[in-house]
């Protein structure tokens, strides 16, 4: 461009639209989980391609949107004090915008000064310019201490789960649900390992679809993983990493042991379908483009192997899926239905999520395979309806065990949604005994450990229907299913954990109708 061009263009306004920067995306995501009960695994992936970011720039976006979501509560405390001001009287644009600024400074290796310059440019940006300097004035005095600094001033004068909600980033409530579920394993001190394991994000997990799923595309997609090297799914650029000396301890549920890493997220896989530490945008990988792979957590995967693999398939069974949406677990039992010779019915109340399922199975089976249908789970099992020789009823919950993957989710849900989520199920898993063929399988499976959503349903379903339904040992399949230790406790049922495993804490009970 020539001076007179420069000058020309100075003089009139250069009115082109400035690119959106990586730290406006997380700021847009941020806003819209708070304002609309957005959800960011589901935006954020719009809003990077729609910005036209950087594979590094949309990385740096990634881990400041989930992690400044993950450790909202703490940042919200650390911002309180150092503002000298109740948050809750802090306009919400500007305390989500010194939320990124707080993660950047604590939790990502940004330099001090890119961190607050760029944050009080943020500020501007978004129509905050009001409140810049104060921005300035607090993200300054965060920079002044350690993280290890911050955690003692935030939690002076707290005990108990008070003390972990802080430091930890849970809810109270969720702090005391997790460590009740621990308990009922004889594992309370694993608790600060727990609460730390829900802070690291997760690793990419893809699964190896049965019968379509060729060498080839493990071995590339294997192979990805292992040139990405880590394979921590932190969505950070080589240069601002999260933090990795979280202190939790597993002798220590206050978490002041010394710091220790996601043990089971190291490890191989668990599922023996499964392949972990792929990075980045899995559709780069060719069997997940072509549908043969899928992006699924090796618990869901061990949950739905455990009703397909309890016994031999017979050909001619017919199988359902209750709760079908969004069609993971849909598809990898459509999978291993046509390796058998059975058949899988997928049932979605949403219409919306029906559709990801029929989209979820179209590269799966044909329709002799699998039919989708619409409706309200708990319509089966009418007299006169089709019987089911395997079940799986996914049900709705509150998600704990997948605070990881959904960040949002430890901040929405409250404790009055379990006794509700709690009566559902129990008219879901009501449905499904009904709808079990004599000698058949039911696998009850929540993405939570929340007693009342687990062992509570199992006993109070034995009580409803112990004439007509014996519990399996679904440890035992559990394990003689998975690829390596699920560690999973002793018993009937089965619970997986993020901290031992590196998978969601997966709960899974299997049952069988008496013949």
């Amino acid at each position: 461009m020539s001076a007179a061009q420069q000058s020309s263009r100075q003089s009139r306004g250069d009115r082109r639209p400035r690119p959106t920067s990586a730290r406006r995306v997380a700021f847009d995501v941020l806003r819209a989980v708070q304002v609309d009960d957005a959800y960011a695994n589901l935006l954020l992936p719009t809003r990077i391609r729609r910005a036209g970011l950087s594979a590094r720039d949309a990385a740096f976006a990634t881990e400041l949107t989930y992690g400044s979501i993950r450790m909202l509560g703490r940042y919200d405390a650390i911002v309180g004090v150092a503002s000298g001001r109740r948050v809750d009287n802090i306009e919400s644009d500007v305390l989500d915008v010194m939320r990124l600024g707080v993660h950047q400074l604590l939790g990502m290796r940004t330099p001090t000064h890119a961190a607050v310059s760029a944050t009080v440019e943020l500020a501007r940006e978004v129509g905050a310019r009001r409140a810049t300097g104060f921005v300035n004035a607090v993200l300054r005095k965060v920079a002044a201490r350690t993280d290890d600094e911050w955690d003692a001033l935030v939690t002076e004068g707290r005990s108990g789960d008070a003390l972990l909600a802080t430091r930890w980033s849970h809810p109270s409530w969720v702090v005391a649900a997790l460590r009740d579920a621990l308990a009922a394993e004889r594992s309370r001190d694993e608790l600060a390992a727990l609460l730390a394991a829900d802070n690291v994000a997760p690793r990419v997990q893809l699964v190896a679809l049965p019968g379509l799923a060729t060498d080839e595309d493990v071995r590339t997609a294997t192979a990805t993983a292992a040139e990405d090297g880590s394979g921590a799914d932190d969505g950070a650029g080589a240069d601002e990493q999260p933090r990795t000396d979280d202190g939790a301890g597993a002798d220590d549920e206050t978490g002041t042991a010394p710091p220790v890493r996601v043990a089971g997220a190291d490890a191989g896989p668990v599922s023996p379908v499964g392949i972990r530490g792929t990075t980045g945008d899995p559709a780069r990988v060719p069997g997940v483009a072509a549908g043969r792979l899928r992006v699924q957590d090796e618990g869901s995967q061990l949950a739905a192997l455990a009703l397909t693999r309890s016994s031999a398939v017979r050909p001619g069974e017919r199988w359902l899926d209750m709760c079908a949406g969004p069609g993971g677990k849909a598809a990898l039992l459509a999978a291993e239905a046509a390796q058998g010779g059975a058949s899988l019915v997928a049932n979605e109340l949403v219409p919306a999520r029906a559709g990801l399922v029929r989209k979820a199975l179209s590269t799966v089976a044909g329709d002799d395979t699998v039919t989708v249908v619409e409706g309200d789970g708990r319509r089966f099992g009418k007299p006169g309806d089709e019987l089911f020789d395997r079940i799986l009823l996914d049900a709705p919950c509150t998600g704990l065990g997948a605070l990881r993957r959904r960040p949002e989710a430890r901040w929405r849900k409250q404790p009055e949604d379990v006794p509700e989520l709690a009566a559902l199920q129990g008219e879901l898993l009501d449905a499904a005994v009904r709808a079990l063929a004599p000698g058949g399988t039911l696998a009850y499976v929540t993405c939570s450990p929340h007693l009342a959503e687990t062992r509570g349903q199992v006993d109070a379903l034995l009580e409803r229907h112990g004439d007509v339904l014996e519990q399996l040992d679904t440890a035992g399949v559990v394990r003689s299913v998975a690829a390596r230790d699920p560690q999973v406790a002793n018993g009937p049922t089965a619970q997986l954990w993020p901290h031992r495993t590196g998978t969601d804490a997966m709960f899974v009970a299997l049952f069988r109708r008496r013949p």
